[in-house]
């Protein structure tokens, strides 16, 4: 028997007094985070909420989270982490899919209006029977958008006994979007996910007592693995920063000595910049940075290790991967430019588009097989057929592998557009677009950008007779998709370039 949550109550057991996370002035002991975890599973189960069922979240990196995601675990139910930044109408479509029984919402600021939009996926959902608001004022026992967290939690006893869940038993439901322009869930069993953020502890070198930063969102795959659970396993202590900013970032990095920090290039880049500047110093305590989601410019790579005098371990994992799947691992030499080897205890080749397997030194697409690998795609059987068979995974990556075994990323899954380290797929925000009245055609494909590595580009053909500015689209798009989706940039065209068939060629507009 196995339980995701066993990484949070074995530390709260050795070391209850550590803290476990840091947010601001907040310290949290390890005792404290299971506690609440408890009660939280307490609050499920009197809510007639157990095994197997779906239980979703959206909040960003503030201690509601670890107390909910152990929480959910505990009761033996299973997590479905949104994107704080998604509308109404995705949240709703993720509580659909998923079949959530039950919503914890961060209410958010003003500006995020989290608790709007929550409240709005929620009531527009019809499977979904229980909304808990995480409020934004510490403790409060009333919001305006429903039934608060702490008052919810009231007589909810701290003391909680754990559902012990098969190995292979759903514990988190990860959403990822897809060529079908529909995001689905990943579903990771507790073996997945315990496993992944072992083969992550044993990876990155460790001290008396870590301080692991937090600024990748914990809802994501990689920081959730390689920060929240690699850190509650190693016992170490967790800074929550819910928005990067890099002096920040790094003026917390002092204050707390950070020891090991995992960020997108773009992270990397801004804190290069900041102390470059002389804005910021570079802490003498930090001894681990890991990157991944996106490519790592060989600049920063080196600019970084001149500047910070650690050098940046580069990875390689997705979704469905739980997420680690090959590494720069500090026992073997780091080649620039390569996402390193398999993780103990997994396989990588390469295959044609026949999944035949291709040997040697040549180019094909990556595909994975191990403890890492994804049960399935969630209710999705066809899709699930077509990238998995006989335990492999395929990626959709085109990848070189040299005569040492280490791999190169050559080419990302057709189309896809790494805005900020986020995943975004045009097909979905054609999708959008083209629902505007005065759109009659739209092709997104990702431009070059300084500082995201990829702008959201549209070339829009608009309705005959139709006046559409770039300006009232992009607003439009800003309302009805995610930030990080919507296209900052709009080029309207009399035509597209096809093929005969009708297919659009991306190619050519690139």
């Amino acid at each position: 028997m196995l339980n995701l949550s066993i990484l949070l109550e074995d530390s709260a057991r050795e070391a209850p007094d550590r803290d476990a996370f840091v947010y601001g002035d907040l310290r949290i002991p390890y005792s404290m985070v299971d506690t609440v975890a408890n009660q939280v599973a307490n609050l499920l189960v009197s809510r007639g909420i157990g095994p197997g069922d779906k239980v979703a979240i959206s909040c960003p990196n503030i201690p509601y989270f670890p107390f909910v995601y152990y929480g959910i675990l505990k009761a033996g139910a299973v997590v479905v982490p949104l994107n704080v930044l998604l509308q109404g109408r995705e949240i709703t479509y993720h509580l659909e899919d998923s079949g959530a029984k039950a919503y914890f919402c961060f209410e958010g600021t003003p500006q995020l209006r989290m608790g709007e939009r929550g409240l709005t996926g929620f009531k527009d959902s019809s499977v979904t029977d229980h909304f808990f608001v995480l409020p934004a004022t510490p403790l409060a026992v009333e919001s305006e958008y429903g039934e608060s967290f702490w008052a919810a939690l009231g007589g909810m006893p701290g003391s909680f006994e754990t559902v012990q869940a098969a190995p292979d038993d759903t514990a988190v439901i990860l959403y990822t979007s897809g060529t079908t322009g529909q995001p689905k869930g990943a579903e990771l069993s507790h073996q997945n996910m315990v496993m992944n953020a072992m083969v992550a502890d044993e990876m990155f070198e460790r001290t008396a007592h870590d301080v692991l930063m937090a600024v990748l969102p914990v809802f994501h795959s990689f920081g959730q693995t390689c920060i929240m659970n690699l850190g509650m396993r190693r016992r170490a202590t967790v800074v929550l920063v819910p928005r990067f900013d890099a002096a920040d970032t790094l003026a917390l990095m002092e204050r707390e000595q950070a020891t090991l920090i995992a960020a997108v290039p773009t992270m990397y880049w801004a804190m290069l910049n900041e102390v470059r500047a002389g804005r910021a110093s570079a802490p003498a305590s930090l001894r681990v940075a890991v990157s991944g989601a996106a490519p790592l410019p060989m600049e920063i790579l080196t600019d970084f290790k001149k500047t910070f005098g650690v050098g940046i371990l580069e990875g390689y994992g997705l979704s469905e991967t739980s997420p680690v799947t090959s590494f720069n691992r500090p026992d073997r030499p780091t080649k620039q430019g390569s996402i390193g080897l398999p993780v103990w205890g997994v396989e990588m080749c390469l295959i044609d588009d026949e999944w035949r397997r291709i040997e040697g030194t040549g180019r094909g697409e990556i595909a994975i097989r191990g403890h890492n690998v994804m049960k399935g795609y969630f209710n999705r059987p066809e899709e699930t057929a077509e990238v998995m068979r006989d335990g492999w995974f395929r990626t959709g990556d085109i990848a070189l592998r040299d005569e040492d075994g280490y791999y190169f990323i050559y080419d990302r899954a057709k189309d896809m557009i790494i805005r900020g380290g986020f995943n975004i797929y045009p097909r979905e925000v054609e999708e959008v677009l083209m629902t505007h009245p005065a759109v009659s055609l739209a092709a997104v494909l990702g431009v070059p950008h300084e500082s995201h590595g990829e702008e959201v580009k549209a070339f829009v053909i608009r309705e005959p007779g139709v006046e559409l500015t770039a300006d009232e689209l992009i607003a439009w798009s800003k309302e009805t998709m995610a930030s990080y989706k919507y296209p900052r940039i709009v080029e309207f065209r009399d035509e597209l370039p096809m093929t005969a068939s009708g297919k659009i060629l991306k190619r050519e507009l690139r």
